[in-house]
């Protein structure tokens, strides 16, 4: 009971770490053939395009960048996973695993994320939560994490079934995330993929469903999707100057198209507006900023940024290790972006840029209270589910 209490208290306290810049602006149209579509600014979270971007729908294997992240954050890319019968009968997309064979987690994720395995995904679920029960459970309380409050995951796969829905919007917040994660990022951008093969003399060869990866100059991923109920499905993403997009269509028959035009229409009319570099001196003060901050912004709005310091009391923690307060960016008074100030000269400069925007609400410019609640989380649902501490 005590284990279940203190659970329960872990996401109570965690649920205040949702929400971020997501207000759909005012911009040129664009035409487009999707049911639902969603065009977002991965650095910053800002959403750029939307229609019908609050709808529930199918997703179909767009599912699998959850599956993907949760893996990712959850499991040891090393561990060796047995296919179980379950895995290996699963039903639709397959990388054809057998009952009993032994692949890695890195491996797999490869697997699902190139050629849609379903029989990946279910193996990765029943590996990093215990069973698919227990691995939709995560997923649901990553989705609730980082603000996807339309959505609910029912299996890790995308197969269709009551309750397993997600919007535009959500899978479009979804998709920034999990591109801010390296491993993440390295797999959805690859092409070709090789893995060794137990059950014969050659290795596994993937090639990556997504087109756009050669259809589109900068494209660098992010996965495809199709069953009869949902239609057609495409996430993508491409980055130009420093700046990267992502782009959601749900239910739509001209999708390659349709993300090639949405891409552009994001890089020519929201171009990424620097508003601070790292270590740019701040007016006024004797700091310097932490991080380098900018923002997509149309040619109309450049004028409608405002910043104020903040800083911190000098008995807190952030102060002692640091941190001399805060630089808040708003936009039309409300707040986009948080840089973290340091004295010149810190040694914390030289730390890598994580940039300014946090996509647990405003943290002070980090994502410790975040990762902090997300620790308590994922340490209670292995005690409670598993009985494992570690």
């Amino acid at each position: 009971m005590k284990r279940i209490v203190l659970f329960m208290l872990a996401l109570i306290l965690s649920s205040s770490l949702l929400s971020g810049p997501y207000t759909v602006q005012a911009a040129p149209s664009v035409s487009i053939h999707a049911e639902a579509a969603a065009l977002i600014d991965v650095s910053s979270g800002r959403i750029l395009y939307s229609t019908q971007g609050d709808k529930s729908m199918r997703i179909a294997s767009l599912t699998k960048i959850m599956t993907a992240i949760v893996a990712i954050e959850h499991g040891k890319l090393s561990d060796q996973v047995t296919v179980s019968r379950n895995a290996a009968g699963k039903e639709g997309s397959s990388i054809y695993l057998k009952l009993g064979e032994e692949m890695s987690l890195q491996h797999l994720l490869y697997g699902m994320m190139l050629r849609s395995g379903n029989d990946a995904a279910t193996a990765i679920a029943e590996h990093v939560g215990g069973s698919v029960e227990g691995f939709a459970y995560m997923m649901n309380e990553k989705a609730r994490l980082i603000g996807m409050d339309r959505s609910s995951f029912k299996n890790p796969s995308g197969l269709d079934e009551e309750g397993h829905y997600s919007t535009a919007n959500d899978m479009a917040k979804l998709t920034a995330y999990a591109l801010r994660n390296p491993v993440f990022r390295d797999i959805v951008k690859t092409k070709v993929k090789k893995a060794p093969n137990p059950n014969e003399s050659w290795d596994y060869t993937w090639l990556n469903k997504n087109k756009m990866l050669n259809l589109y100059d900068g494209a660098d991923g992010v996965k495809t999707g199709y069953t009869k109920v949902a239609k057609r499905c495409l996430v993508s993403s491409a980055t130009r100057n420093g700046q990267q997009l992502a782009v959601v269509t749900l239910n739509d028959p001209d999708d390659w198209s349709d993300h090639s035009r949405l891409l552009d229409y994001g890089f020519k009319n929201f171009p990424l507006l620097p508003l601070v570099n790292k270590g740019d001196e701040i007016q006024g003060t004797p700091y310097v900023a932490g991080s380098s901050f900018g923002y997509p912004a149309l040619e109309s709005e450049k004028n409608q940024f405002t910043s104020q310091v903040k800083l911190n009391d000098q008995t807190s923690a952030n102060y002692r290790l640091g941190q001399a307060g805060v630089l808040n960016y708003s936009m039309n008074g409300q707040l986009i972006g948080t840089v973290p100030l340091y004295m010149k000269g810190s040694p914390r400069l030289k730390l890598a840029d994580h940039g300014a925007f946090s996509f647990s609400g405003s943290l002070g410019g980090t994502s410790s209270g975040a990762d902090k609640w997300l620790f308590i989380v994922q340490y209670l649902f292995r005690i409670v589910f598993t009985g494992r501490s570690s």
